[in-house]
C-alpha cells in the first residue's frame, strides 16, 4: 500500500501515524489541539494501520474506488476496509444518485461521542472516559476551541414547546420546535448520553439523575450508525416524541446542529455533564451555542421560592433583595439560554417567555454553517483544495453556493483565503445579477 507521497504505509512509525491522523482531523474547521491525551485517545480509537489509512483520506465523501486509488489497493479491498471503519463509527456512510460514498466525521458532534452511545467491548470505555476528561474538562484547549473559536457556532438551543404561550407558538419558525425537526426527519436514532456515560465511569455520576437513553440523531448520520455496529437504534417519530417528553419532564435542554435545515443530531443535556453547558458556566458570559429566540420575563405573582435559580442549566437567574427585604429575581439575559425550564418549573406561572428583540441568525444547513465556520477560521481552502486535487464541480458548486449568499465582509474574507480568480469574478457577477441561491441538501464535508 502506497501514500501519497510514494513512501510505504508500513514505513511510517506509530507516533507518524497518530500525528498524520491529528493533522487530517485539523482540516477541519472543528479541530482537534494535539496534544499526549489527544494522542491516546487516538490509539484507544484506531489501530496503528487505521490511522495511517484514515490520515490519507479526503475531508468530502469520496467513494471507495478513490479510496482504493489513494491506498494503492483493489476498490474490493477498499470496500470491505470502508465497511470496518463503518462499524467503528469512524466512518459514516450515505447514498449518491445510488453511489455509496464515505465520509470521517469531525471529532464533535463526531467519532468522539460515537464511541460512548452504546455499551461496547472491543474498546475500554472506562480508560476512555478518563482521557476524554482530562482532554475536554481539564486540559480545556479543545473545548475552547470547539465552543468559541467561531462567531457561528456549532450548536444551537431549542425553546421547551410547552411553555409557550398561545401568541409565541403562533409565531414560532418550524426550525425553532425540536419536534418539528423529529416530524421531518427520514431517520431518527436513539442512543446514551454521551456525556452522562463518560462521567458515570468516572464515579461523578448525573446530579440530577437524567435518563441516559436520550441523544436523538436524525437522516443520514442516524441510519448510517444504526445500521453499521448498531451505535443507535432507529426508532418512529411517536417514541422520539416520548423521549422529548421524558427529556422535558427530566428538566434537560434540548440542544441540535446550528442549523434551520435537516440538522444531524438533538442532544437533551443536563448542567452538570454537558460539556456545552458547562463551558457556558465555566466561561460565562460566551456563550458557547446559539440562543433561542426567546427570553424570560418575570411577571407579577413571583413569590421568591427560588424554584426557577435552582434548575436553570447555565446559572443565569439570581436572586437579590430590595432594601426592604423583598425577593425579587433577576435574570441576566447575557447568559440565557432561552431554553424555558425556568418558565416550566415556576409553580405560580410568574415567568413568560417573549421574543428576543433582534433574531438569532441560523444557518441554512450544514454546507452553509461549515463553509461560514471554515472562512471564520481561515480554513476555507481545505474545502476547497483536498489531497492536493482539486474539488469536483458538486462539492465546489456546493460551496460556492454558501459564499455567494453570505454578507460583503464575508465574501471579502473568503476570497482572500480562496485566492481564486474563478471566485473573484463569481463575486463582481453576483453583485450585479443578484441571482445565486443556497445550494439545495445538506452537504456534509
Amino acid at each position: 500500500m502506497k501514500c501519497e507521497e510514494g513512501k510505504s504505509v508500513g514505513h511510517i512509525t506509530s507516533k507518524d501515524a497518530y500525528k498524520s491522523l491529528t493533522e487530517r482531523i485539523n482540516l477541519f474547521a472543528q479541530g482537534a489541539k494535539p496534544t499526549e491525551t489527544l494522542y491516546s485517545i487516538l490509539q484507544v480509537l484506531y489501530t496503528e494501520m487505521e490511522a495511517k489509512m484514515v490520515a490519507q483520506l479526503p475531508i468530502r465523501p469520496f467513494t471507495a474506488r478513490k479510496a482504493a486509488k489513494i491506498w494503492g489497493i483493489s476498490e474490493g479491498q477498499a470496500e470491505a476496509y470502508l465497511e470496518q471503519l463503518c462499524q467503528k463509527a469512524l466512518l459514516l456512510d450515505s447514498y449518491y444518485n445510488e453511489e455509496r460514498q464515505f465520509v470521517m466525521p469531525p471529532p464533535m458532534a463526531g467519532f468522539m461521542e460515537f464511541a460512548l452511545m452504546r455499551t461496547r467491548g472491543d474498546l475500554d470505555q472506562k480508560y476512555l472516559s478518563e482521557l476524554y476528561y482530562q482532554y475536554m474538562n481539564v486540559e480545556e484547549d479543545f473545548i475552547k476551541d470547539l465552543f468559541f473559536a467561531t462567531e457561528t457556532r456549532l450548536g444551537r438551543a431549542f425553546v421547551q414547546e410547552p411553555v409557550l404561550t398561545s401568541e409565541n407558538m403562533i409565531h414560532i419558525l418550524d426550525y425553532e420546535r425540536a419536534s418539528h425537526i423529529i416530524e421531518e426527519a427520514s431517520y431518527i436514532g436513539l442512543g446514551l448520553c454521551y456525556c452522562r456515560h463518560k462521567m458515570s465511569h468516572l464515579d461523578q455520576p448525573c446530579e440530577m439523575d437524567a435518563p441516559w437513553d436520550v441523544c436523538l440523531s436524525f437522516g443520514n448520520v442516524a441510519r448510517s450508525l444504526a445500521e453499521h455496529g448498531q451505535h443507535v437504534r432507529l426508532i418512529d417519530i411517536k417514541e422520539a416524541m416520548d423521549v422529548l417528553e421524558r427529556s422535558y419532564t427530566a428538566n434537560l435542554v434540548q440542544m441540535g446542529e446550528n442549523v434551520r435545515e435537516a440538522p444531524a443530531f438533538l442532544c437533551n443535556c443536563c448542567g452538570c455533564c454537558c460539556e456545552g453547558l458547562q463551558a457556558a458556566r465555566k466561561f460565562s458570559p460566551m456563550q458557547p451555542v446559539a440562543t433561542t429566540n426567546y427570553i424570560p420575563k418575570i411577571i407579577e405573582g413571583c413569590v421568591g421560592c427560588c424554584k426557577c435559580v435552582k434548575v436553570c442549566p447555565v446559572l443565569a437567574i439570581s436572586m437579590s433583595q430590595t432594601p426592604e427585604g423583598k425577593k425579587v429575581v433577576q435574570v441576566d439575559e447575557e447568559i440565557c439560554l432561552g431554553c424555558g425550564i425556568c418558565a416550566r418549573n415556576c409553580p405560580k406561572k410568574a415567568i413568560e417567555l417573549l421574543r428576543r428583540p433582534a433574531q438569532v441568525i441560523t444557518p441554512v444547513n450544514s454546507t452553509h454553517r461549515i463553509v461560514v465556520q471554515a472562512i471564520e477560521k481561515g480554513t476555507l481552502q481545505n474545502l476547497i483544495f483536498d489531497n492536493q486535487a482539486f474539488a469536483n464541480h458538486r462539492a465546489m458548486a456546493a460551496v460556492l453556493g454558501v459564499i455567494l449568499k453570505l454578507p460583503p465582509l464575508k465574501q471579502v474574507l473568503a476570497s482572500k483565503q480562496f485566492k481564486s480568480i474563478y471566485l473573484d469574478k463569481l463575486l463582481s457577477q453576483k453583485s450585479s445579477k443578484n441571482e445565486y441561491s443556497y445550494p439545495a441538501g445538506n452537504s456534509t464535508f
